[in-house]
């Protein structure tokens, strides 16, 4: 599964906006043992388990837009629609916190 969710920010600005969002998905996704590993400054491997299956892939930030890579099994291809509505709400959550200066690091120009 390949998701993009589009954004108009600099670059340091939309990689806090990625870190912060993935600092909250740790805690909300605890029980579902969300790990994550920054490989980069810009890219993230990701992984969680559901339902006894592990799940991962990549979140990266690009210059216009954040990448969401997944390899998604074939029994759990059913729920691609929902999660992909849950994941472009969610960046674009973090994204706009980050364009109004409402994440540690300022807006814009940090």
């Amino acid at each position: 599964m390949r998701h993009e969710i589009p954004h108009d920010l600099e670059l340091p600005t939309a990689k806090l906006a990625a870190r912060k969002a993935v600092e909250s998905y740790a805690i909300e996704f605890d029980k579902y043992g969300f790990k994550s590993v920054w490989t980069t400054d810009t890219n993230v491997e990701i992984s969680f388990s559901i339902k006894g299956m592990r799940l991962g892939g990549t979140f990266s930030v690009h210059p216009d837009k954040l990448l969401l890579e997944l390899d998604v099994p074939l029994l759990f291809r059913v729920f691609i629609g929902r999660a992909v509505t849950v994941i472009d709400k969610e960046g674009k959550k973090w994204l706009a916190k980050a364009k109004r200066g409402e994440l540690d690091g300022g807006g814009e120009n940090s």
